[in-house]
């Protein structure tokens, strides 16, 4: 066994010994483990400047500091970090002999600031009128890109009549109304640049000015949208520039680029119809890569690898025949090669393109001899050898780990949260193979409790993902957490069902128009196929899930012929009809449930898989969560499923979070949830 690999099996197993389940792992806990990200690596390779997030459960609220971690030394310092303040997106500036970042202002408005490698020098480097969201530097310093909201559209009342400044009302003529878990305001996102020399920001010109669209795109769009050459003098960045109707239905973001001399705007991608995100310039500044999906409406299709040559705007696919999906691609500091995150058979893993090989498949799996594990974050090294990886498992919450470019081998560096899991235990985590209805082979995750012994009977859950088109990865979560679970005494299941990535397309693309088809009776393999084990009680299993997971277990309740004595459905799909007229993304439901309901009165989608057709199976009892702010699965589908139950006068409880969106975020709420969730299952399985 490899040495690094060692030491990766080893640091899980210190890990797992730590956790003490029955003691003193709890909800609580997860609020006091620190979260770790966006790892960037100096230009020498020797430091890592990262983000920590902490919380206070009493005070309700989390607070984000940067730390810096010397590779030769081992230590891991806070670098800066101000009480009640948040300071994120760290980037390395000056060669590596500073660090800008973001923070606010004594008037509460996200600002650039600047700090040398030592902790010396702070100071703010930018005054823009509204908050800074993202940033870059070019390699030379000498220009920079920020984003900042820019009001483009007016819908409230009080703008519109100036003699009622407090009516609250808001007028609209089209769709797109709200969006995720905000109604549109007006603002949107625009692309700012501005030279920069000695520590001020100067000739400062909106390069999307009069334009009512965002860049990055709404809600999930980071700085990972947009970047700036090497020199300076061009600046790509990820747009949908459409509005209403048209952005609803479509998945058709472009890739633009901005020419700083001229200010002239070009679409890279015009034809593409499907995502294109995520440029990035190579170091030489003559190649443009991007990440492109070809199908449009459909926003789990394969993300291909696109390269465009800008002298001759010629472009190619560099992934051509890789059946898998690549993530936050990164052109090597010579230009020669790309790395991505890619994931494969429920895992997450670092890969390398060699862009000088056109002919073979020049695809090569880095990080495939490290056991089962989630990378979500990457950053190169100078030496070109190493690699900066910030990884997960379902027993282990985010680390830094350092890879060796040319064996795959692992190193930890980081123990941020070493102090507090001491003396906590974890259950073993199985890879188990279960056969489904059509003779293929699912990967499925089974958890156990802590001391798990085989000669006893144990209470099961099947935990149903969302996505729909999620993987059931070695995630390591803070509120669908399996360890937490599995301390409460259940066996925890959890298939990587149809509809699932990491498997290849055809896996993947299954679900779209099948979603009561394959997926549930996958479902139901998984749970059939761990219950013959004599140490599961099959008089005593639940099935949960959320989102897509939470359709999941509505569509179980009324198909799963006794199986279960209890469901938990969280922000879960009740209604396909109601849930196509009051989500807002309908390019989603249009590709995954085949078009509005009434276009096709025989669309199997609606007759025949809406769980809603099937409550008068209902039989058992079910927790119905839902939050007000949730308009992608809006809080009506909740309702309607909570009615139901109660008119049919099963046991049912409707835990409701008004402040929350499709995700539970606040402490206080996820503990609220952990304890409900948990008081429920205890009621009817134990």
């Amino acid at each position: 066994m490899k040495k690094s690999t060692t030491f990766w099996l080893a640091g899980l197993l210190i890990v797992n010994s730590f956790f003490v389940f029955s003691q003193n792992y709890n909800p609580e806990l997860l609020w006091k483990l620190k979260r770790i990200s966006s790892p960037a690596l100096s230009p020498d390779g020797k430091l890592v400047v990262l983000a920590v997030r902490s919380f206070d459960l009493s005070e309700n609220k989390g607070n984000t500091d940067l730390y810096l971690h010397n590779l030769e030394t081992g230590n891991t310092s806070v670098l800066v970090g101000e009480k009640n303040i948040d300071e994120s997106s760290a980037q390395w500036i000056e060669n590596g002999a500073a660090v800008a970042f973001l923070a606010p202002d004594a008037d509460g408005k996200n600002q650039i600031w600047y700090i040398k490698s030592d902790g010396s020098g702070k100071k703010q480097l930018s005054t823009h009128s509204a908050s800074i969201s993202n940033f870059g530097f070019c390699k030379n310093n000498s220009r920079i890109w920020f984003t900042a909201d820019v009001k483009s559209l007016y819908f409230f009342g009080k703008e519109m009549y100036q003699d009622l400044p407090k009516t609250t009302a808001r007028v609209y003529d089209d769709l797109m109304y709200r969006h995720w878990n905000a109604w549109d305001d007006g603002d949107r996102s625009h692309v700012f640049t501005a030279a920069y020399s000695n520590g001020k920001l100067e000739n400062i010109i909106d390069i999307m000015k009069g334009e009512p669209y965002d860049s990055p795109m709404k809600p999930m769009g980071g700085v990972e949208q947009i970047d700036i050459s090497s020199d300076g003098k061009q600046i790509a960045y990820t747009c949908k520039k459409l509005n209403g109707a048209d952005y609803a239905t479509s998945t058709n973001s472009e890739i633009y680029l901005y020419d700083v001399a001229t200010g002239k705007t070009e679409n890279l991608t015009t034809g593409m119809l499907g995502y294109d995100t995520d440029p990035k310039f190579s170091p030489d500044g003559k190649l443009l890569l991007w990440l492109s999906m070809e199908t449009p409406k459909y926003e789990a299709d394969r993300n291909r690898i696109f390269v465009i040559e800008l002298k001759t705007r010629s472009k190619r696919e560099v992934t051509r025949g890789f059946d898998y999906s690549a993530e936050n691609a990164q052109w090597s500091n010579d230009g020669l090669q790309i790395y991505y995150l890619c994931k494969i058979n429920a895992t997450e893993q670092l890969w390398v393109h060699d862009t000088r090989n056109r002919t073979a498949y020049p695809f090569r799996q880095i990080t495939n001899d490290i056991g089962d594990h989630h990378a979500y974050s990457f950053a190169g090294a100078g030496d070109k050898t190493v690699m900066i990886t910030a990884m997960m498992s379902m027993s282990m919450p985010a680390e830094l780990f350092r890879i060796d470019l040319k064996t795959g081998n692992a190193r930890q560096i980081t123990s941020i949260n070493a102090a507090i899991l001491s003396g906590i235990k974890t259950g073993k985590v199985e890879k188990r193979m279960v056969t489904t209805t059509d003779e293929k082979q699912m990967l499925t995750w089974v958890i156990y409790p802590p001391d798990f012994d085989p000669k006893k009977k144990y209470p099961a859950l099947l935990y149903s993902q969302g996505g729909p088109q999620s993987t059931v990865s070695q995630f390591f979560s803070y509120r669908w957490n399996f360890q937490l679970m599995a301390a409460n005494g259940y066996i925890v299941i959890a298939p990587n069902r149809r509809g699932l990535p990491s498997f290849g397309t055809e896996w993947n693309r299954q679900i779209s128009g099948d979603w009561g088809g394959q997926a549930m009776q996958d479902l139901l393999s998984a749970i059939d196929d761990v219950s013959k084990e004599p140490y599961v009680d099959k008089d005593r299993l639940g099935a949960v899930g959320a989102s897509f997971g939470g359709y999941s277990v509505y569509w179980l309740a009324g198909n799963h012929q006794k199986r279960f004595k209890t469901f938990i459905s969280h922000c879960g799909v009740f209604n396909l009809e109601s849930m196509y007229g009051t989500t807002e993304e309908l390019f989603f439901t249009d590709f995954d449930m085949g078009g509005p309901y009434w276009e096709n009165r025989d669309n199997v989608s609606y007759t025949k898989f809406s769980p809603h057709l099937y409550v008068q199976n209902w039989d058992t009892p079910i927790l119905v969560i839902h939050n007000e702010k949730d308009f992608r699965v809006p809080l009506s589908q909740g309702m309607e499923a909570f009615t139901a139950a109660r008119l049919l006068n099963l046991q049912a409880r409707f835990l409701y979070f008004p402040d929350e969106g499709h995700w539970v975020t606040k402490p206080q709420n996820s503990v609220m949830w952990q304890r409900v969730y948990f008081e429920w299952l205890e009621r009817f399985l134990k």
